[in-house]
């Protein structure tokens, strides 16, 4: 494990969104899903791969609350441009379960 600064700490931006609506992602090498996640006012919406698809359905992901960064530079993957990490937390089977606040919270939210 390598040792992280406050200061560094400091400049992840982690914020509670809403996931908008989930598609399939046939070209992603790993199983994974297209998300379009609501941030808020301040920040908007953002697009983000996730690959979720061993817990969760398409269907069952539009209107839950996730926490994601959301100041990391665009990633391309499989040619689909992914704007910020959804957190989760990895399994045994690299199957991975959301992060998500237990109680809703207005999207744009920090993460403290």
């Amino acid at each position: 494990m390598k040792d992280l600064s406050w200061a560094d700490f400091e400049k992840v931006e982690m914020r509670v969104g809403t996931i908008i609506s989930a598609e399939d992602f046939p070209e992603a090498r790993d199983p994974a899903y297209k998300l379009q996640i609501d941030f808020g006012e301040e920040i908007g919406e953002k697009r983000s791969s996730a690959q979720i698809t061993r817990r969760y359905t398409r269907e069952e992901l539009p209107g839950r609350q996730i926490i994601a960064v959301v100041n990391f530079p665009v990633k391309r993957i499989a040619g689909f441009k992914s704007e910020c990490l959804v957190l989760g937390v990895v399994g045994d089977e690299k199957d991975v379960v959301l992060l998500t606040p237990d109680q809703k919270m207005p999207n744009g939210s920090l993460i403290g």
